[in-house]
């Protein structure tokens, strides 16, 4: 089993790749580009895809690594895999809804940072 700061690198990596993602999709549309004319859409989309991943990765195997028996019986676990998941359907709203890059490119980033939160603060506990 990895050591607890490798699975932390992994989930930050993630996180930086998440991010990363989001704001080649939103600078892309904020600059009048659309669907169509993306020509590294299938790279954003895997990076956003492995960026998730990893996240994940690394969020449990930190749970493991701290002996937690249940991370689902973790109460502030809950929010963050809520979180995780508007993070994972944000990708298609950049896409579809091109128009909100400018609140998103906003949001996503407090959306991480209250992730970020909840895990320092852990409410809760």
């Amino acid at each position: 089993m990895l050591s607890y700061e490798v699975y932390k690198a992994v989930h930050i990596l993630g996180i930086a790749l998440l991010l990363m993602a989001f704001g080649g999709v939103a600078l892309h549309n904020l600059n009048g580009g659309d669907k169509q004319s993306n020509g590294q859409r299938k790279r954003v989309a895997a990076t956003h895809g492995i960026a998730l991943f990893l996240i994940l990765l690394g969020g449990f195997g930190m749970l493991a690594r701290l002996g937690t028996p249940n991370a689902f019986a973790v109460p502030w676990v809950h929010p963050k895999l809520l979180i995780w998941l508007l993070m994972g359907a944000a990708l298609v709203v950049l896409n579809r809804k091109p128009k909100l890059s400018g609140l998103l490119w906003w949001c996503l980033p407090l959306l991480a940072m209250i992730a970020g939160l909840i895990a320092l603060y852990k409410p809760g506990a």
